[in-house]
């Protein structure tokens, strides 16, 4: 009787079990009534109206909302929104940051958030998963029209808190995009970038789950405190107010009507500090309502750097004094300790020799360390800067305008690129701040949506799959019943790494080789690095060719409906490339041969850039009309220029045989090398997009060596001539360096060191190339039939991207 009862009741157990694993019941969200808690936060609130927008998008049916939570379901059930602290349900997500859960239970569907953004995220993940992108608006991304998951969803999941605190974008450098759009376009009536398009930039960021803008601020733009409604938008959405490195306290001086010196005097604080603290003291006062994180300290107007003593000592000290008056500002208006509010401080171009002069920057700021503007980590937090209270974040580009080139047109960083250099900082403690610089936002979608990703989630990403993210993201965004995602994401992997590569070898702005600023023969444009006589200029036009026939073969598979996101997302760029190379290059052909054919391929690829931009403009009845209202001039380019043609052959714009390079005849496939720990091939950098990298960069104790052999040298031979390229990342920190040595035959090694130093004319030619070459011949061991060089790590972390030798 006993084991009979012993096993009924372990059967019952059993039975509760499976019922309790089974799934749980679904919701149809067409039909369901959104409620919330009218005593939520504000966002909740708009949230509730947000969802029930997507829910109509796809399914046509717009479900109810109410902010009676008692309120009964319709057959459909309902959808309850709210924070932990309303619901006290999910005790786990009290007291987090940005977290949320969702359940599916008694026949409603429950988001709850630890926070507002939180609750907001919860919601955006329902809504990509019945149809709705977050580019849906911003870069056309069709809804998922009928998507089967709007009437029945059920889903359980609890997401963790984001791995970098804050999060988000920097409109940048706008005078041909953003700005030409908004003002002659979106905005007519305000003839600005003002509260509607804001509207539209704040909900991107937050369907990206990040949490923070800093607004267009160059002199063309309205200041963004100018026109009233702009803030307004981004609370409406729960974002925050960021500035940028040269806005101490969300001032923009490069705005007249913010600052004008003929009516304000001189930008500098040792001799105007009092009109200077008024204008902070008036700003933080006017937005103390809202959450913002505040720029600490100043540079000059804009982008200059500080005026006053040029010395850095003396202009830490000044720093340090501006520290402590805005810090009083901020806790007289904002109420609180200046250690409880979000602060950063931005050591960007001049701003880093005063750091490193001795600058003390309370322990609570936020170091926020820069790129070199062209992707390149200038430094990490060492280990003392890691213990600070404040941690660190990182300040990333895309876009830039000035020397020694602008690259404001297309993205070209490749995401193996970005995915290292963050890689760096996030191992070094940068888990606080992100913010990326996108230029006007279009075209540079993709490469913002991994950024955002990367910062949200960054244990999603690894050396092994961050190559094949972009592909993947596009071929989720336009498989259809023609093209299954698999298929897409290989055509799309294909077109991403030529396409990425083509502008590793040579971005498509700087084709012109010039740059400005700079002495009057590297000022003008030249002709190229490749080669028509050893067919390296032949084959990069061919792989041109062969990405952009590969891109149309995927727009014609989609339907009407899709196709523009897909040019907008990636066919405008990759087409734009393409004729930008074949401008210059035929060009070039003209001017080696004088043949006129060659001139006219020229003009002919310059009239396709024009009609490119003009497809660009006219899509969807003009929405997008002065997005691109030219080939951005920048103030450090001329590649928007046409070059001068020829009826003669002429070495008038032969390239000067400092940017030239030096190529021997044998090479070694690197993909081929069997590798171990600590030394790693990367798939998507380099000139052959396969990269050796030696260590870890932030291990300091890694050591190894690796042996290459050189089938190519005979046995007699009794030297090497070597050309290793190496990939130009700055030293992880200031006492750090980029050194590995090289020996052949267990012979004497020889050090290779990549010094230089910024705006210098080394450091110039390195990110205008993504390399720096050594150049170095090695004794070989005539008694030996097979030769071999070594390869051994000293400063952990550099990468050799090409070895040729003879």
């Amino acid at each position: 009787m006993n084991r009979l009862l012993t096993a009924c009741i372990a059967w019952l157990l059993l039975a509760g079990l499976a019922r309790a694993q089974q799934a749980p019941a679904a919701v149809n969200l067409a039909e369901a009534v959104i409620v919330y808690d009218e005593g939520d936060a504000p966002l909740v609130k708009h949230m509730a109206q947000v969802l029930a927008d997507d829910i109509e998008r796809v399914s046509g049916m717009r479900p109810a909302v109410s902010g009676n939570s008692r309120l009964s379901g319709k057959a459909g059930g309902k959808v309850m929104l709210s924070t932990v602290k309303r619901s006290g349900q999910h005790r786990e997500l009290k007291g987090a940051w940005e977290r949320y859960a969702i359940d599916t239970k008694d026949g409603s569907l429950c988001i709850t958030g630890s926070d507002s953004r939180g609750l907001a995220y919860g919601v955006f993940h329902v809504s990509e998963a019945i149809g709705v992108s977050p580019w849906y608006w911003f870069a056309d991304v069709p809804v998922d029209k009928g998507n089967k998951r709007v009437f029945s969803y059920s889903e359980n999941f609890v997401s963790p808190s984001p791995s970098v605190k804050y999060r988000g974008i920097f409109i940048n450098d706008e005078d041909w995009g953003l700005k030409t759009w908004a003002a002659q376009n979106f905005e007519k009536e305000l003839g600005d970038i003002g509260p509607k398009t804001y509207d539209r930039v704040c909900e991107l960021i937050l369907r990206l789950k990040g949490n923070m803008l800093a607004p267009a601020m160059h002199s063309c733009t309205g200041a963004f405190y100018s026109h009233p409604g702009s803030q307004q938008m981004t609370d409406k959405w729960g974002i925050m107010i960021t500035t940028s490195h040269c806005e101490p306290l969300l001032f923009n001086n490069a705005a007249l009507s913010e600052w004008d010196k003929a009516r304000d005097g001189e930008w500098n604080y040792e001799t105007n500090s009092e009109t200077i603290l008024k204008k902070l003291d008036d700003r933080i006062r006017e937005t103390a309502q809202y959450d913002n994180i505040y720029t600490m300290g100043m540079r000059g107007l804009h982008d200059e750097a500080m005026k006053g003593s040029t010395d850095p000592t003396d202009r830490a000290r000044t720093l340090e004094k501006v520290f402590a008056k805005q810090r009083s500002i901020l806790e007289r208006y904002k109420g609180r300790k200046a250690e409880r509010l979000p602060q950063i401080f931005v050591p960007y171009k001049e701003t880093l020799d005063i750091y490193d002069a001795g600058l003390r920057v309370p322990d609570d700021i936020t170091l926020v360390w820069p790129d070199d503007n062209y992707g390149y980590m200038k430094r990490v937090s060492n280990a003392e800067e890691q213990r600070r209270g404040g941690h660190s974040g990182v300040y990333y580009h895309i876009s830039y305008l000035g020397t020694p080139h602008d690259n404001l047109w297309i993205a070209t960083t490749s995401p193996m690129l970005m995915y290292e250099e963050l890689l760096k900082a996030y191992t070094a403690g940068a888990d606080r701040y992100w913010l990326l610089n996108v230029g006007d936002i279009k075209p540079m979608e993709i490469e913002t949506q991994q950024f955002l990703d990367m910062a949200y989630d960054f244990k999603r990403f690894s050396y092994e799959n961050v190559n094949s993210y972009q592909a993947e993201f596009l071929a989720s965004l336009f498989a259809n019943d023609n093209a299954p995602a698999s298929a897409l994401k290989s055509q799309f992997q294909f077109i991403l790494d030529n396409y990425y590569r083509l502008a590793w070898e040579r971005k498509p702005e700087f084709m012109g080789y010039e740059m400005e600023w700079d002495s009057n023969e590297n000022n003008r444009l030249h002709d190229t690095d490749f080669s028509f006589q050893t067919g390296t200029a032949q084959k990069r036009l061919t792989d041109y060719q062969d990405i952009c026939f590969a891109y149309d073969a995927i727009e014609r598979g989609l339907s009407p409906e899709q196709r523009p996101a897909l040019f907008e997302m990636l066919g405008y760029a990759v087409h734009s490339a393409c004729q930008m190379n074949r401008k210059f290059l035929y060009a070039q052909a003209n001017h080696e041969t004088g043949n006129a054919v060659y001139a006219e391929l020229s003009r002919d690829a310059n009239r396709q850039i024009e009609q490119l931009r003009e497809r660009y403009n006219s899509l969807l009845d003009g929405k997008w009309n002065q997005m691109i209202s030219e080939v951005p001039p920048g103030y450090t380019a001329k590649y928007h220029l046409m070059p001068e043609l020829t009826d003669q052959p002429t070495s008038a714009y032969r390239l000067p045989d400092s940017q030239r390079h030096p190529e021997f005849r044998h090479k070694i496939d690197l993909a081929s090398l069997a590798v171990s720990e600590p030394f790693r091939l990367l798939d998507g950098i380099g000139t052959d997009w396969k990269a050796l990298q030696m260590g870890q960069p932030l291990n300091f104790n890694s050591s190894g060596h690796v042996d290459i052999p050189l089938p190519a040298m005979t046995a007699a031979a009794d030297s090497v001539s070597l050309c290793i390229s190496v990939v130009p990342m700055w030293p992880v920190a200031y006492d750090r360096s980029n050194r590995f040595s090289v020996s052949a035959d267990n012979g004497k090694a020889e050090v290779c060191e990549n010094v230089f130093k910024e705006w210098g004319p080394e450091w110039k030619l390195q990110v205008l190339e993504n390399r720096k070459e050594f150049v170095v011949t090695l004794p070989l061991d005539k008694a030996r039939r097979d030769h071999f060089i070594t390869l051994s790590i000293i400063d952990p972390g550099q990468i050799i991207q090409k070895i040729s030798y003879q």
